[in-house]
């Protein structure tokens, strides 16, 4: 592979550009402008750094290529020799992160700098349509579906874990006995981002409100009890998240979902998702 200077780490001289460049993709970078909206570009607040391909600051114009390094690698925007400049300064240190996600021209093109050191991946999603929709949703939302309550983690905890087992393949319980992953949930549920309709105290349809910029909000973790798919529940479920989205916080409403679950597709569309765009994740 073609070794480079490697990418620059941003600091708070390339606010106004990284602003810019995340403003002109809202749905695309909601996962890193919520971060940035929050932190800053201190890497320390921030739980990641921010790089860019442009060798100095940039005051005035455009970035010619941006990335994040946190939980995720996540590159935004650039060329075929800005990718290579990510991959130099990824390659520098033990891969840390859990996936490669974004669009996904710009994932799978990092990947192929990646992959000869970092592969085999444990699976890469290739096609992922990338939804939004800013109005309201063309079916009835379930009236039934609701923000859950701090007192309800333990109910809602064993569905979120099914969800994460049969999405992502792995079990989130894995390696601290799922002390981390409960954490991050009691997280969404103080901060009202967690839905569900339970019946007789059981979580039969769920959802949740990942991140979140000033506008947009991507919805995850949409999930239906497997005894009672098939009914409409999804698709009304997420009526009522969107609603909350658009109506009730000013936001765009976003997800992506693999190409390949038709089902939950059609479920979008009938909603009135529209596709933005293509995602792709690699998971390890």
């Amino acid at each position: 592979m073609l070794r480079l200077a490697g990418a620059r780490l941003l600091d708070d001289r390339d606010y106004p550009a990284v602003r810019a460049a995340l403003a002109a993709d809202p749905v695309g970078s909601c996962m890193v402008s919520a971060r940035v909206e929050t932190a800053g570009l201190d890497p320390w607040r921030l739980g990641g750094e921010l790089w860019a391909a442009d060798s100095r600051p940039v005051r005035a114009g455009r970035l010619q290529g941006l990335c994040f390094s946190g939980p995720n690698l996540i590159p935004l925007r650039g060329s075929a020799s800005a990718l290579r400049s990510f991959a130099d300064r990824a390659l520098r240190r033990q891969r840390s992160c859990s996936s490669l996600v974004g669009h996904a021209e710009q994932v799978i093109g990092l990947w192929d700098e990646l992959e000869p050191e970092w592969g085999p991946a444990r699976e890469v999603r290739h096609d992922q349509p990338l939804m939004a929709l800013d109005g309201v949703p063309h079916v009835a939302a379930d009236p039934l579906v609701r923000a859950v309550r701090p007192e309800e983690l333990d109910r809602y905890l064993p569905a979120a874990i099914a969800m994460f087992i049969e999405e992502v393949g792995v079990d989130p319980r894995n390696g601290d006995g799922g002390a981390g992953y409960r954490a991050r949930v009691a997280e969404l549920i103080a901060g009202g981002r967690a839905f569900a309709r339970f019946e007789d105290g059981e979580v039969v349809f769920k959802a949740e409100i990942g991140a979140m910029s000033s506008t947009v909000g991507q919805i995850q973790g949409v999930w239906v009890h497997p005894e009672r798919r098939g009914g409409g529940l999804g698709t009304a479920g997420t009526a009522s998240v969107v609603t909350r989205l658009v109506r009730g916080m000013g936001r765009t409403a976003s997800l992506y979902v693999n190409a390949y679950n038709s089902p939950a597709l059609a479920a979008y569309r009938k909603i009135g998702f529209q596709q933005v765009g293509q995602y792709a994740t690699v998971l390890f």
